[in-house]
């Protein structure tokens, strides 16, 4: 009730200065406990173990600055990034658009961030053991910088920089908003990447994630499911946000940059379908894209993904969204008689 009584005050700013006085509040917000993982929700997904399956997905804490407060807000773990070797202000203004009218979000940003080292020392100083012992499950989301005359090159630094302080790294090679990063979803280049980035990881075993587009084709999901096998990834999410453009009603719907929200999940939730398809049970899925709601949560689950990650709709649904996911997770599973999580996953595949 009272997010939906100040969400006209955030609607009424230009949405990245929204997105920014959300990050400024969230600062003032005093650091939780650590959060005990949960009997229902609770699992272990790459050797990590998540106190509940909703997590917060990449984008929104670019710089490490709240991700070490996020479990106050129900999120099991949180994702932050996307983080380059060197700092970039990301492409020009505006660059993020709310499409009211479709609960969806357009971004252009272009991996706007203040570069890995910085980050890395703010990091470092946060994660530091709560209450119990326990730092919340945290990730790091690597990418190459705009200009980088060797990506390969800049994901390899990501990992050898970001590796010690993460509990797991997502290589994210499926921006619309860089040009030229989704060619390296190619098997070839992905061969090649992949073969760089676990050289770099070494003996660290930091798990490795790797973030696929939604915009894929069938020879695509073959060739990117083999890659990750061959090469030994830990988890797959899938999926990023989406340069189609179904049938929108706002007037920024022609706005170029990456879709998500609503409009998404109906394709992000085929993809995750076509991935457990060919992967089967050999790969952990974090399914993420469209997911608003405690029943489109579970249907993702039941179809293939161990977590889920979610952004674009705490724009229109608030900052607990993850709590009331969650306790609308445990009511379905109680209706249906499961005892954890893990016993549904890809149920319905």
């Amino acid at each position: 009730m009272s997010y939906r009584l100040i969400r006209p005050l955030f609607f009424a700013l230009d949405a990245e200065r929204a997105h920014h006085l959300s990050i400024r509040l969230l600062r003032l917000m005093p650091v939780p406990p650590a959060l005990e993982p949960d009997p229902m929700l609770g699992q272990t997904v790459a050797g990590i173990t998540f106190p509940n399956p909703v997590g917060l997905a990449a984008g929104y804490d670019k710089e490490g600055l709240v991700a070490h407060k996020m479990h106050g807000l129900g999120f099991g773990f949180t994702e932050l990034g996307t983080l380059t070797p060197l700092p970039q202000k990301g492409n020009p203004l505006p660059r993020l658009f709310r499409l009211a009218e479709d609960r969806a979000v357009v971004n252009r940003m272009g991996f706007n961030n203040g570069g890995q080292a910085a980050a890395a020392e703010r990091i470092a100083k946060r994660r530091r053991p709560g209450r119990n012992g326990q730092n919340p499950v945290i990730g790091i989301n690597i990418g190459a910088n705009k200009d980088a005359t060797d990506r390969i090159a800049d994901y390899a630094t990501g990992v050898t920089c970001m590796a010690p302080l993460a509990d797991y790294l997502t290589v994210n090679i499926s921006s619309p908003n860089t040009p030229g990063l989704r060619a390296l979803q190619d098997r070839a280049a992905l061969d090649q990447l992949l073969g760089a980035v676990m050289a770099a990881r070494g003996t660290n075993r930091t798990p490795i994630f790797l973030k696929v587009a939604p915009d894929l084709e069938p020879a695509d999901i073959e060739d990117i499911a083999d890659a990750c096998i061959d090469h030994r990834i830990d988890a797959l999410i899938v999926s990023n946000t989406t340069i189609s453009r179904p049938s929108l009603r706002s007037p920024l719907a022609g706005e170029a940059g990456g879709l998500s929200g609503a409009p998404l999940h109906d394709l992000a939730l085929q993809r995750l379908r076509d991935f457990r398809r060919v992967l089967g049970t050999r790969l952990p899925l974090i399914g993420v894209g469209g997911i608003a709601t405690a029943e489109q949560a579970y249907a993702r689950i039941r179809a293939g993904a161990s977590l889920i990650q979610l952004y674009s709709a705490l724009v229109y649904e608030g900052p607990y969204l993850a709590r009331r996911i969650n306790s609308g997770i445990k009511a379905l599973m109680a209706r249906d008689g499961v005892r954890n999580i893990s016993e549904i996953v890809g149920i319905d595949a």
